[in-house]
């Protein structure tokens, strides 16, 4: 499995980032957690507000900061 994040490197996106390495903590799943920074790749994905989260390309969420446990259950769902 494949979390992206997708931002600039505000402090939202840096969060997002440490909530999606929580959520793949805690619920144990095999997943690389990777950040997207080029604007170019970010418009590319189809965000266009950022933070942005995406698990296996699918997008999840667009300028919001979803907790480490929100994250959890795209996850499970994910598997």
């Amino acid at each position: 499995m494949k979390i992206t994040i997708y931002g600039t490197g505000c402090k939202k996106c840096k969060q997002l980032f440490a909530n999606a390495e929580e959520a793949v903590r805690t619920t144990g799943a095999s997943a690389e957690v990777v950040k997207v920074e080029d604007m170019d790749k970010i418009v590319a994905a189809g965000v266009m507000l950022t933070p942005g989260l995406a698990i296996d390309g699918d997008i999840k969420s667009t300028g919001k900061l979803p907790a480490p446990a929100q994250i959890a259950r795209w996850i499970k769902e994910a598997q």
